[in-house]
């Protein structure tokens, strides 16, 4: 079965750094875009980052040049290296595929996600 699990998160002061992981498995990896989304504190997942099959990537403005994507088809996984972190960056962070999983009941897929707060 398909299965996201990301990692990495933690607290960090502003202009700290993190790298988040997410583990693809259950999925084929290497054709499909893969994408960054994110949850604050009462606020809806939003999409900010996105590295095509062909390691093409685009970003949101409001973390290019500080958020770089990556990916690696061999391990199955793709990385947020997150520089010069910002307190409005604090949010659950996701990965999936774009437009996302859909499994076979219609239903949509999403992993745990991982925790990452900024403080002042």
């Amino acid at each position: 079965q398909v299965q996201l699990v990301e990692s990495g998160g933690g607290s960090v002061q502003a202009g700290g750094s993190l790298r988040l992981s997410c583990a693809a498995s259950g999925i084929i990896f290497s054709t499909n875009d893969w994408g960054w989304y994110r949850q604050a504190p009462g606020k809806r997942r939003e999409f900010f980052a996105r590295i095509t099959s062909g390691y093409s990537t685009l970003y949101d403005r409001s973390v290019k040049g500080r958020f770089t994507i990556s990916r690696d088809n061999v391990e199955k996984t793709v990385y947020l290296q997150m520089n010069n972190l910002k307190p409005e960056d604090t949010a659950i962070y996701y990965c999936n595929t774009i437009p996302g999983v859909t499994l076979s009941g219609g239903s949509s897929y999403w992993g745990q996600g991982t925790q990452v707060t900024v403080s002042s």
